[in-house]
């Protein structure tokens, strides 16, 4: 949990600072706002493109060697690249070039970020109880709102010590270079973890077997198709809402409603303080009445959501515009939280690295990372929140229908999802 809290710190703050300071100073000069909101968002798309191309490499070889040593790689990578983010000159002194570099390290950051989730998340699962892996799995997601709540705190400390000016020239860049404190930090402990007892008894059959044991991308998907286009349903509406309330919402608070970047910011802090508890309390309700009825919750609860906080949002109230926040982060925590145990216990062990990444990651390419631009270009073009709302509400519709078609695995032990795999593959031989 603490290094994924490090990665996720690196890539929310890269989220924050596309809305605030990127669309100003790496794109060239627009009177329309938008463009340049939308250019921005677009280069923040890349890291989504590359993450499950980072999924695959990653999951290859993790699935093969082990979780630890590739999540290990995976902090240092994402270090790298913010902290060279930070580095980066402007559109003014170098033109194209400034928004090709910024485009160039994004990508390898989401290759790294593709390859984190999985490796983190099977960690726990692995070794969690089967009646209690829902709680447990559901702490790696506890990270995210935790490293977007730190990379909040950067930038809110920031903007309001410097002058907007100073923020938007050089202040910003401080978030991305103390990431080289906080990836030693994490890669420190990550050195003290170990793969769980189910993986190395796996891996030395694998290696022990006189028939190649087959793994990898392309295995679990000709093996367990079902399993991965459940898993992208799930994530749809999910990964939709949550841009939406996070990254979108700094946008339209901003441009439409008129609220300064600071207020916005702390909003948004309280907001994901308040997720970091739910997370791990709907995981363990998770295990009290199943994955699936979670899953309905947070699925119906999205469609209700936008119609209730796009008004609260044009209030312009900080009370009301921290409710709209905090039920979509509530609805988000529905969808999200038995999301690592529900793709653990789909895949056996000898693909569950590939499986959870491929159904976590491809997903992303058509979810989060279109849904600012989306929702942006709705807007502008509209002059209307309701075209949003409705895109939110086909989003989790589709959360809801994949919900329908998954199967209930609550406290199921990994090694009988093994054992089915191991007898189907012998019936097929």
């Amino acid at each position: 949990m603490a290094g994924t809290i490090v990665e996720w710190y690196e890539f929310f703050l890269y989220a924050t600072a596309a809305t605030l300071v990127f669309n100003h100073l790496f794109f060239p000069p627009n009177d329309d706002p938008y463009v340049a909101i939308i250019a921005a968002f677009t280069t923040y798309a890349i890291g989504f493109i590359a993450r499950p191309l980072g999924g695959i490499i990653f999951a290859h070889y993790g699935d093969k060697y082990g979780r630890k040593h590739l999540l290990q790689v995976a902090i240092v990578m994402v270090g790298a690249t913010t902290f060279l983010m930070g580095c980066l000159p402007g559109f003014a002194s170098t033109g194209y070039w400034a928004p090709a570099l910024l485009v160039s390290l994004r990508f390898i950051q989401g290759i790294a970020v593709g390859g984190e989730w999985g490796g983190a998340v099977l960690l726990v699962a692995e070794h969690a109880p089967p009646k209690e892996r829902g709680f447990w799995a559901s702490w790696p997601q506890a990270a995210l709102p935790l490293g977007n709540l730190l990379a909040t705190v950067v930038l809110m400390i920031l903007s309001w010590l410097l002058s907007e000016e100073q923020f938007i020239s050089w202040g910003w860049r401080i978030g991305f270079w103390l990431s080289v404190v906080i990836v030693a930090l994490g890669y420190y402990i990550r050195t003290k973890i170990s793969d769980a007892p189910i993986f190395e008894e796996t891996k030395e059959a694998m290696e022990q077997s006189a028939d190649k044991i087959a793994h990898g991308v392309f295995e679990v998907l000709r093996r367990y198709p079902r399993g991965v286009l459940t898993a992208m349903g799930m994530r749809f509406g999910e990964n939709v809402l949550y841009y939406m309330v996070v990254t979108f919402s700094i946008t339209y608070l901003s441009v439409w409603v008129g609220l300064k970047a600071s207020n916005i910011l702390g909003l948004i802090l309280i907001a994901h303080a308040l997720q970091f508890f739910m997370v791990p309390m709907v995981g363990k309700l998770a295990d009290a009445i199943g994955r699936k009825p979670v899953s309905f919750i947070g699925a119906m609860l999205t469609m209700c959501w936008p119609f209730i906080a796009f008004p609260l949002l044009n209030t312009g109230q900080r009370l009301w515009v921290l409710l709209a926040i905090v039920s979509g982060l509530l609805a988000h925590s529905f969808m999200y939280s038995a999301q690592p145990a529900i793709m653990a216990e789909a895949f056996p062990t000898r693909m569950r690295y590939s499986g959870v990444s491929m159904g976590y990651q491809v997903t992303s390419i058509v979810a989060g990372s279109l849904a600012p631009i989306i929702a942006t270009e709705l807007l502008r073009t509209t002059d209307s929140w309701v075209p949003v709302a409705l895109y939110i509400v086909f989003a989790a519709a589709i959360t809801f229908v994949a919900t329908i078609v998954l199967k209930e695995t609550k406290g199921v032990h990994l090694e009988d999802v093994d054992a089915n795999d191991h007898h189907f593959e012998e019936a097929k031989n």
